[in-house]
């Protein structure tokens, strides 16, 4: 049963991180103190400064010598059960599109670990839970994130292609290029994009230097000089801070705080505390998870969803619910 203490830990460790959205919320939206070009400075703050080192701190104290495979086994499953019937539903179906099932997969299966899980996951199981998010925001970086940013860059390379298509047009419809017919985004082209773009990402070389240093110092119990510790925790301490900021930026930047309507915000909802959680829960019984393992495992799925959609929005023109 659950009592009221836990329920005060929860909004305890839930509270400072909502008052630095509604700041950034308000900043914008009711005392204008933040333009355009300043909301794009923090973006940029938050996304090259602040969020690697925030990613380094957490995800070098992921022991890979003793992480829980069947929970990483459990979450591929239940990612691939989504990603099998969207990829179905984006190909068969008259309806299907391409940037709705980014944004499905992204809303049903990423979670805001980095920024909210850690906190919240804290409050409710200390040991087991932030052990779990630590682990699962590892995966997703290295995995997840790589995925859905290959997806963004071949609906950008199909948008281009149509477009171009669509250009060499004449009025009554006629091709005037041929060889635009057999124009197609070849892997190969679309992989050399999505690793330029990769390469230019600093939070992709800080979870890969995190876990690179986790191999070394879990394997010969090395550590890190109290220097390097303090520069890194300096600027990593304003992580939380900073991306739960840039959030509310972002949503007081729109013209609508439900820019898709109710019906679109009850999707999103029906998404992310009800098809997350039951695939995970499915991926969880595949694998034999009981427990506070299980618990923790359904829990961290319902967390908000993944901050860095919010940043990637001004690059990539995706549906953000």
């Amino acid at each position: 049963m659950i009592e009221w203490l836990d329920i005060y830990k929860v909004i305890e460790a839930m509270m400072p991180l909502y008052l630095a959205l509604g700041l950034g919320y308000g900043s914008v939206k009711w005392w204008h103190k933040l333009s355009a070009e300043h909301c794009d400075a923090i973006n940029r703050l938050n996304y090259f400064f602040v969020l690697p080192f925030f990613t380094f701190d957490f995800i070098s104290q992921v022991n890979p010598y003793k992480m829980n495979y069947p929970f990483i086994c459990g979450d591929l499953i239940a990612k691939a059960i989504i990603g099998f019937f969207l990829t179905l539903w984006a190909n068969f179906y008259s309806k299907g599109n391409f940037s709705w099932s980014i944004t499905t997969f992204s809303f049903c299966s990423l979670t805001n670990a980095l920024v909210m899980g850690i906190p919240v996951m804290n409050a409710m199981s200390p040991q087991v839970g932030v052990d779990l998010v630590i682990q699962s925001l590892a995966i997703q970086f290295l995995i997840w994130s790589i995925i859905i940013q290959f997806m963004m860059e071949l609906k950008n390379a199909k948008d281009e292609i149509m477009a171009c298509e669509g250009a060499n047009q004449d009025l009554e419809g006629n091709d005037n290029n041929n060889a635009s017919k057999n124009t197609t985004p070849s892997l190969g082209s679309v992989m050399t994009i999505v690793w330029t773009k990769l390469s230019k990402n600093p939070n992709f070389y800080a979870c890969f230097l995190g876990i690179m240093w986790s191999l070394v110092a879990d394997r010969w119990h090395f550590v890190l000089p109290n220097i390097v510790k303090e520069c890194i925790s300096i600027m990593s301490k304003a992580g939380s801070g900073i991306g739960m900021f840039t959030i509310g930026v972002f949503v007081a930047m729109q013209q609508k705080v439900m820019a898709g309507g109710t019906g679109v915000i009850v999707f999103g909802l029906f998404l992310r505390f009800f098809i997350g959680p039951a695939t995970m829960t499915i991926g969880s019984f595949v694998v034999g998870l009981h427990g506070n393992v299980l618990r923790a495992s359904i829990l961290q799925v319902i967390l908000s969803p993944y901050s860095l959609s919010f940043l990637n929005h001004t690059e990539y023109i995706v549906i953000i619910i």
